[in-house]
């Protein structure tokens, strides 16, 4: 008897402890730490959890999206998501085809949505803006 007990309880330690790596691996905020160390782009989001932020990362950098409600013609969706980030040298590096490849992401999940981009990412994304349209108007120089 003590036997078939021993065996029936390490079968639910067993049980306990695929449960846990296989929830482990699949868990969603690992998926995005994993994606931020590599550089990679991720989106942490629940699209039925409206008052639940965003969590986007692209380039290292980590963004949060807050999702606001209003009326779109006959629906009630989401009509504005605001980023940031807090750490600002995250942002070093980042180039403008970066911010367009993550408000392009977001316009697929929420195409109703404006995209809007809080300080300090606002300012440098008109830095690099300006800096792209200067060296699009810039004659060639020949060598």
């Amino acid at each position: 008897m003590t036997v078939l007990l021993f065996r029936i309880f390490l079968l639910l330690a067993l049980a306990i402890i695929t449960y846990s790596v296989i929830k482990y691996l699949t868990d969603s905020r690992r998926r995005l730490e994993r994606a931020r160390r590599r550089g990679e782009m991720y989106v942490y989001d629940d699209p039925r959890e409206v008052r639940r932020n965003l969590l986007i990362t692209s380039g290292g950098a980590l963004f949060e999206g807050e999702k606001y409600l209003g009326t779109a013609e006959t629906s009630v969706e989401v009509t504005s998501i605001q980023l940031q980030t807090e750490d600002t040298v995250e942002l070093n590096g980042m180039t403008l085809q970066d911010f367009h490849q993550i408000e392009k992401e977001l316009q697929l999940r929420y195409p109703k949505a404006v995209i809007q981009w809080r300080e300090p990412t606002a300012g440098m994304i008109r830095r690099l803006r300006r800096k792209q349209e200067a060296a699009d108007t810039a004659p060639p120089t020949d060598a």
